[in-house]
C-alpha cells in the first residue's frame, strides 16, 4: 500500500483502484474493511517510525494519499534536479545537477515492486527519466571534453539500450572525437542491422546525418579539448551580478590595464564607495587560463591561507605524509607550491580586517607564483613591494543620479525633480551605498521631501570644510536609515549581524526570533530598503551595515544572547549534518556545510566548542581541513574522549608531536571506564586511518583490527565497511590478494548499501589495483572510471588525480598510449595544483612507463631518475623504502639491460631485490629477479630466475598478466635461443620448483646439486 501511495506523488488513489493493486483478481471477502485494516497497519508503522507521521495517510473525497512534501521522496529530489538543470545554461553546472540527480538511483525503481501489475507504468515512467536523464549528461559531457572517458563508459549502456537513437549519437560522437572513427561506424552499422531486423526501419535522419559526418570527417564534429585537468574543476567563483554597475566604466578600465602591467593593484577608499562591485567587474572582464576567484575575508576568523586553500579546492592535508616531530610545510608554502606554474586572479575582499595576515600571504605567493596576479580591495594598503594603489573616487554627479534613479524603484523623475536629485547625490558625496539607501525612500517621501529631510540631517554633521567627512556621510545614512526602521526590523537587523558570510532563512528566523516577529517577512522588507543583501538562497550584510548593526547589539546587551543563539544554531547543524557525511546524502550536506564554514568557526569560539568541534571534525576530515580541525579542536581543550580522540587523530595527520603512537595510547586511555563503545570503535578506526597515513602500518593495521571486532559487535554497517575498505589496502600492502578481493567486495556492498559516496571510493581504488594486478583490466576500467565520477562529485581534487593516473595505467596496459599520455598528464597537472607529490609522482611513473614501452629510453630514464632522487629523500626520511622504489629501480634496470648495460642492470635489480624483502612485498621481489635475469650473462641462470618469479607470483595468486609480459617474454626468448627449449624447460623448472622460503637474497641463484 505504501509503494502504490507514493508511486502516485501525493495524488489520491481510489479505495477500489487500491483494492484491485492489493489483492488483484483474488480480493478478500469484505474488502472495504480489510483495506481500512491495512491502511491503520500503515499508519502505526509510520508513527511508530517517526512520531506524527500517521497523519501522512490522509483520506480525500478522491480517495486515499500520501501528505508529503515532493523533496520528501527521491524521486521529487530527482524530477527537482533535473528541470533545474535543463533551464541552466552553464555547461559544467548543469553537469553537476544532472550527477546529482543520477546519485539518487541506487537500483531500479521500486525494485521490490517490479513484478506487480500496478507498479508497471510508473517504473518504466521512472525508467525513462532515467535514461533520459544520463543522455542529456553524456552531451553535456561532451560539451566539456569529456569525450575519452564517455567512449568508454557509455558501452555497456549501448549495449542494454541498443536501440536508443540518441543515446547512440552521445556515443558515436565520444567514439568519433576519441580518434575511434572505426569503432563509431561499426556501431552505426550495429544499430542499422538491428533496426531492420527487428522493426523493419532505418535510423532516424539525424542519426544518419551524424553517420555521413563521421564517413567525411566534418570539421563540425571536431572534439571540444579535453580538460586539462577535469571538467568538473570549477574556474572561477564569481558571483553573478544582481545589478547592472553605473558609473564605473573609466575606473574598470583603468583598473583593467592597471592588472595587465601590474601583479598587484590594491582598491582604497572609505566604506560605501564601491570598491568591491568595482573589483567583481572588472575580475569579471579578464580571462586567466586557471581561473578568475573571490576570496571575501570579511568577518574571517580562519588563517588567510586556508580561507584561499578552500576557495581553490587545494586541500591543506599533507602532501608527503607527516613524520614524527616533523610539521608539514606551512600552508603558505603550499599554495606557493600549488600554483606555481598557473596563471590566475585572486581578488580578496575587504582586507582592512586582517591587513597584515594578508600583506605577509600576498607577499609570499607573489614572490613565489609568476603567473599571479592580485586585486586587492581595503581601506588602507598592503605597504609590500610591487603593489599599486588606486584609489576608488566617489561618483560623479551625472553617474550619482543615474545611479539613484536606477535604484529608486519605480520613479520616474520629471523636470522639476533634477535639481533635488542633483542636491541628494551632493549631499551624499557620490557614495554608491548611500545612494542607494537613500533611494530606498523615496516611494515614501519622494525626492523634494528626501531632500529637505537630509539637509535637515546633514547640517550637525558639517565642518569648516562645508561638508562632513565621507565616511561620516556613510555614517550618517546608515544611522537615518536605521531610525526610519520600525522596532522589529532593527531587531531582527542587528541580531542578523552576528552571522558571518550570510545566513539562510532557517537560521536567520531561529537566530533573530523574537515575540511576534515574523522574521521572513522583516527580512523581505530590510531587502527592499538595501539594508540586507538576498542572493543565492543567503541573507547578508553590506560589511558597512554589518559593523554598524554588531555596534547596536553590544548597546542593547544583546550581543552574548544572540551570539549564543548562533552558536546553537550551526551546532545543532553540525549535528544533524554528521550522519549524513556517512550516506546517501552525503554530497547535498557537504555543500550545505561548504556555506557554512566561516558560521561554523564562529560557533567553535563560544562555550558549545565541544560539541561543534566533535559534530564538525569529519566534515573537516572529508574537506582535508587538517590544520582547521586540529587547531580547532585544539582549542576546545577538552577532556572529552570523542574530542581527544579526534585531537590525536588530526595531531598526527598534521605531524604535531613526536611519539605519535602516545597520542594515540593516550587518546583512547580517555576512553577507559567510559561505557561507549561505538565512539571508542570510530576513534580506534580514524586513529588506525591516521597511522596508516605516514606509514605505520603495524599500529594502523592493530587499530583497524579492533575497530572492525567491535563494529561487527554493534551491526555497525558504516563502521564494518570503512574497516574492511582499511583492511583491503593492508591486504594488498602485503600481496594478499584474496583477503583483498573479499575484504574489498564486502566493504563496496555495504558502501553501496549505505549510499556513502567517500567510501565507495576508498574501497573501489584498491580493487581497481587489484583488477590491474590480475590482468582484469575491463574491471579495473570500470572501477577507476566510478570512482573518478564521485571523487569529481566530492571535489576531491587529489582522488581526481589518482583516478585519471589510474586510467592512464590500465589504457597503457591496453596498449593505448595516446590515451594513456592524457590520462597522467591530466593527471599530473591536478596533482601539481593540489602541491601533492605523492600523486604528483604517481603521474610521472606512469608517463615514464609509457615512454619506455615506445622506446623512448632517454625520456622514460630522465622522469624515472626524478622519481627515483624523490623516493630515495622520503626513504631517508621516514627510514623504509617506499613501494615506488621497487617499480622504479626494475624499470631503471630494464632500460640499462635493454642497451646492453648488464653489470649496472643487475646493480639496480638487486638493489630492488633488498628493497622489495624489506618491505616483504611478494610482487615486488618476483619484478626483482625477473630483472635480475634479463641481467644476466649465463642463460641457465635466467631461467631459473625466471622460474623462481614465476613460483612467487603463483603463491599469492597473482601471475603476471599477459599485458605485463613483454620483459619476461624478451628476456625468455633470449635464453631459449640460447639453451634450446628442453635445456631451457629443465632449468626453468629448477627454478620454479623451489618454494617460496627457498628464494635466494643474492642476485645469483645457487646452482642445484
Amino acid at each position: 500500500m505504501l509503494a502504490d501511495l507514493l508511486m502516485h506523488q501525493g495524488r489520491p488513489v481510489s479505495a477500489d483502484r487500491l483494492v484491485d493493486d492489493l489483492w488483484g483478481e483474488e480480493p478478500p471477502g469484505n474488502p472495504s474493511n480489510t483495506l481500512q485494516t491495512k491502511v491503520s497497519q500503515l499508519r502505526r508503522a509510520l508513527e511508530k517510525a517517526e512520531p506524527g507521521s500517521r497523519d501522512l495517510v490522509a483520506l480525500r473525497p478522491a480517495g486515499y494519499l500520501m501528505e508529503i512534501e515532493p523533496d520528501a521522496l527521491d524521486v521529487g529530489r530527482f524530477t527537482a534536479l533535473t528541470a533545474r538543470a535543463r533551464s541552466t545554461e552553464d555547461a559544467q553546472a548543469r553537469a553537476g545537477l544532472l550527477a546529482d540527480a543520477l546519485v539518487l538511483w541506487r537500483g531500479p525503481a521500486f525494485a521490490d515492486f517490479r513484478d506487480e501489475e500496478f507498479s508497471q507504468a510508473a517504473i518504466a515512467l521512472l525508467e525513462e527519466q532515467r535514461l533520459t536523464c544520463l543522455e542529456e549528461q553524456a552531451e553535456v559531457r561532451l560539451e566539456l571534453g569529456e569525450h575519452s572517458m564517455l567512449a568508454d563508459e557509455l558501452g555497456d549502456l549501448v549495449a542494454q539500450h541498443p536501440l536508443r537513437e540518441r543515446l547512440r549519437a552521445a556515443h558515436l560522437r565520444a567514439l568519433y572525437r576519441a580518434g575511434r572513427q572505426n569503432e563509431a561506424l561499426a556501431s552505426f552499422s550495429d544499430l542499422q542491422g538491428q533496426l531492420a531486423e527487428e522493426l523493419g526501419l532505418d535510423p532516424g535522419p539525424d542519426l544518419a546525418a551524424l553517420h555521413q559526418a563521421i564517413l567525411e570527417q566534418d570539421p563540425a564534429l571536431a572534439p571540444v579539448s579535453a580538460p586539462a585537468t577535469s571538467a568538473a574543476r570549477p574556474r572561477t567563483n564569481l558571483p553573478a551580478p544582481v545589478t547592472s554597475l553605473i558609473g564605473r566604466d573609466e575606473s574598470v578600465a583603468r583598473v583593467r590595464k592597471l592588472l595587465d602591467g601590474a601583479r598587484l593593484v590594491t582598491l582604497t577608499g572609505p566604506g560605501g564607495v564601491g570598491k568591491t562591485r568595482l573589483a567583481l567587474e572588472t575580475a569579471g572582464q579578464m580571462s586567466f587560463t586557471d581561473g578568475v576567484w573571490l576570496v571575501e575575508l570579511a568577518g574571517q576568523t580562519l588563517d588567510i591561507a586556508e580561507v584561499v586553500a578552500a576557495v581553490l579546492g587545494i586541500r591543506d592535508d599533507t602532501a608527503t605524509g607527516s613524520r614524527p616531530g616533523v610539521a608539514p610545510a606551512s600552508l603558505g608554502e603550499r599554495l606557493a607550491n600549488a600554483l606555481g606554474g598557473q596563471e590566475l586572479l585572486l581578488v580578496l575582499d575587504s582586507c582592512e580586517h586582517v591587513i597584515d595576515a594578508v600583506a605577509e600571504l600576498a607577499e609570499l605567493l607573489l614572490q613565489r607564483v609568476p603567473g599571479l596576479h592580485i586585486l586587492a580591495t581595503s581601506q588602507e594598503a598592503l605597504a609590500i613591494t610591487g603593489e599599486y594603489l588606486e584609489v576608488v573616487p566617489p561618483l560623479p554627479e551625472a553617474a550619482a543620479a543615474e545611479l539613484f534613479i536606477a535604484r529608486a524603484s519605480g520613479f520616474t523623475p520629471d523636470a522639476e525633480d533634477s535639481l533635488a536629485i542633483a542636491s541628494i547625490c551632493r549631499r551624499l558625496d557620490g557614495l554608491p551605498l548611500a545612494l542607494e539607501l537613500a533611494a530606498t525612500k523615496v516611494r515614501a517621501l519622494g525626492v523634494q521631501k528626501l531632500s529637505s529631510r537630509l539637509d535637515d540631517r546633514f547640517k550637525v554633521l558639517t565642518g569648516k570644510r562645508g561638508g562632513p567627512d565621507r565616511q561620516q556621510t556613510l555614517r550618517a545614512v546608515i544611522d537615518w536609515s536605521w531610525e526610519l526602521l520600525t522596532e522589529p526590523e532593527q531587531i531582527v537587523l542587528r541580531r542578523l549581524a552576528v552571522h558571518a558570510g550570510g545566513c539562510t532563512l532557517e537560521a536567520a528566523e531561529q537566530v533573530c526570533a523574537g515575540p511576534d516577529l515574523d522574521v521572513l517577512d522583516l527580512l523581505t522588507r530590510l531587502v527592499d530598503r538595501s539594508l540586507v543583501v538576498f542572493a543565492g538562497g543567503r541573507y547578508r550584510l553590506l560589511e558597512s551595515v554589518a559593523a554598524y548593526c554588531r555596534e547596536r547589539l553590544q548597546e542593547v546587551g544583546e550581543f552574548d544572547l544572540i551570539q549564543l543563539r548562533h552558536a546553537t544554531f550551526y551546532t545543532e547543524l553540525a549535528e544533524e549534518a554528521e550522519p549524513h557525511l556517512r550516506g546517501r546524502d552525503q554530497r547535498r550536506w557537504l555543500r550545505l556545510l561548504d556555506a557554512e564554514a566561516a558560521n561554523l568557526q564562529g560557533a567553535a569560539q563560544t562555550e558549545l566548542a565541544v560539541r561543534l568541534v566533535n559534530a564538525a571534525s569529519w566534515y573537516w576530515f572529508l574537506r582535508g581541513r587538517h590544520r582547521e580541525a586540529h587547531r580547532s579542536l585544539s582549542l576546545a581543550g577538552s577532556e572529552d574522549p570523542v574530542t581527544r580522540a579526534w585531537h590525536a587523530g588530526f595531531a598526527i595527520l598534521v605531524g604535531d608531536g613526536t611519539d605519535l603512537g602516545q597520542h594515540s595510547r593516550t587518546a583512547l586511555s580517555a576512553f577507559d571506564g567510559v561505557d561507549d563503545p561505538e565512539h571508542r570503535a570510530r576513534a580506534e578506526w580514524f586513529l588506525g586511518l591516521a597511522h596508516l597515513h605516514f606509514g605505520d602500518v603495524a599500529t594502523g593495521a592493530d587499530l583497524i583490527g579492533k575497530a572492525l571486532t567491535t563494529f561487527r559487535v554493534l551491526d555497525d554497517r558504516w563502521g564494518v565497511a570503512a574497516a574492511l575498505a582499511g583492511r583491503t589496502k593492508l591486504a594488498m600492502f602485503r600481496g594478499d590478494l584474496a583477503a583483498a578481493e573479499r575484504d574489498g567486495t564486502q566493504s563496496i556492498a555495504l558502501f553501496e548499501d549505505i549510499g556513502d559516496r567517500w567510501g565507495l571510493l576508498q574501497a573501489s581504488d584498491m580493487l581497481g589495483y587489484l583488477a590491474e594486478v590480475t590482468g582484469d583490466y575491463d574491471r579495473a576500467s570500470r572501477l577507476h572510471r566510478e570512482g573518478l565520477r564521485i571523487a569529481e562529485e566530492l571535489h576531491l581534487w587529489t582522488d581526481v588525480s589518482y583516478r585519471l593516473s589510474s586510467l592512464g595505467r590500465i589504457t597503457l596496459l591496453t596498449g593505448d598510449f595516446a590515451r594513456s599520455k592524457e590520462f597522467h598528464e591530466r593527471g599530473m597537472r591536478l596533482a601539481t595544483e593540489q602541491s601533492n607529490q605523492f600523486a604528483e609522482e604517481f603521474a610521472r611513473v606512469g608517463l615514464a612507463l609509457g615512454a619506455r614501452r615506445q622506446g623512448d629510453l632517454d625520456l622514460a630514464e630522465t622522469q624515472l631518475r626524478d622519481s627515483l632522487a624523490w623516493n630515495r629523500r622520503l626513504e631517508a626520511d621516514f627510514g623504509v623504502p617506499f613501494y615506488g622504489v621497487t617499480l622504479l629501480l626494475a624499470e631503471l634496470g630494464f632500460i640499462a639491460e635493454l642497451r646492453g648495460d648488464l653489470p649496472r642492470a643487475r646493480s639496480l635489480h638487486q638493489e630492488g631485490l633488498t628493497a622489495a624483502r624489506k618491505i616483504d612485498d611478494p610482487r615486488a621481489i618476483a619484478l626483482a629477479l625477473e630483472g635480475l635475469a634479463g641481467a644476466q650473462t649465463a642463460a641457465d641462470e635466467t631461467a631459473r630466475l625466471l622460474g623462481m618469479a614465476t613460483t612467487l607470483r603463483e603463491s599469492i595468486g597473482a601471475p603476471l598478466p599477459p599485458a605485463e609480459r613483454g620483459d619476461t617474454d624478451r628476456i625468455s626468448a633470449r635464453a631459449r635461443s640460447i639453451l634450446g627449449e628442453n635445456a631451457y624447460a629443465i632449468h626453468y623448472t629448477e627454478g620454479t620448483d623451489l618454494g617460496p622460503a627457498e628464494l635466494p637474497s643474492s642476485a645469483t641463484p645457487a646452482r642445484p646439486g
